[in-house]
């Protein structure tokens, strides 16, 4: 099944209102650049954005911030470090002001949600936040004498990706730590988009360097390298 799409615009027409979307990515490391600004220009409203960031390295989701178009974000490193940065960033101002609700979880288990929802299993125990005050209104069991907290898992609507390489039927492979939340994600969505860099002939890749299989991925685009910065000379 050929899965290629002739653009990022078109791979994210049928993003709907009030759509949980996950983008992958470690600061700028894998993220999916075009199909973000892609989602940018479609303008849908009251998303649900699941990222590690908003802003730092990823400063395209700020235009969804500033366009009105998330409700809530699930981030494990939601804002600047610094206050006064904080108190200037869209973000963060959303956040104070009460338009945008916003949930934060380590990194592990932030990524252990959406593996849990790939892999058809519906939460897991662990003991990270146990006894604090991440545990509120959450069920609380102990195992061979260690207390642990429910988290529930995390499905996703869409999860845009960024790979190294892709083929025709979607099997991806990503590069050094742009692996990083691109594979758990891509479990995780119901509608998962790749953009990738380079496109081979299904067949091409080694099998045994996939890293993401085809039968996660519904939708693929050919990107090219990505251009993060510019230096003047």
């Amino acid at each position: 099944m050929d899965k290629v799409y002739p653009s990022a615009e078109a791979a994210v027409e049928d993003v709907f209102d009030g759509a949980v979307v996950a983008f992958g990515g470690f600061f700028s490391a894998g993220k999916p650049l075009e199909l973000t600004r892609a989602l940018a220009k479609k303008g849908v409203k009251n998303l649900t954005v699941v990222t590690q960031q908003v802003g730092t390295g990823n400063e395209e989701i700020l235009e969804l911030v500033e366009k009105g178009m998330i409700k809530k974000a699930i981030c494990n490193y939601p804002f600047p470090r610094s206050a006064t940065k904080g108190l200037e960033h869209p973000f963060e101002q959303a956040v104070r002001k009460g338009t945008i609700a916003v949930e934060v979880y380590p990194m592990g288990t932030f990524a252990e949600k959406m593996r849990c929802a790939g892999a058809g299993l519906y939460g897991f125990y662990t003991p990270t936040g146990a006894g604090t005050v991440v545990a509120e209104g959450k069920e609380v069991r102990v195992f061979s004498g260690v207390e642990t907290i429910l988290e529930t898992a995390l499905p996703l609507d869409f999860a845009f990706v960024h790979a190294w390489k892709g083929d025709h039927e979607g099997n991806l492979i990503y590069r050094h730590t742009a692996n990083n939340y691109n594979n758990v994600m891509a479990m995780a969505g119901n509608i998962t988009i790749a953009e990738v860099e380079m496109l081979s002939e299904t067949g091409e890749l080694d099998p045994n360097c996939i890293h993401t299989p085809g039968i996660f991925v519904k939708r693929v685009v050919e990107v090219g390298r990505p251009e993060l910065w510019r230096v003047e000379v």
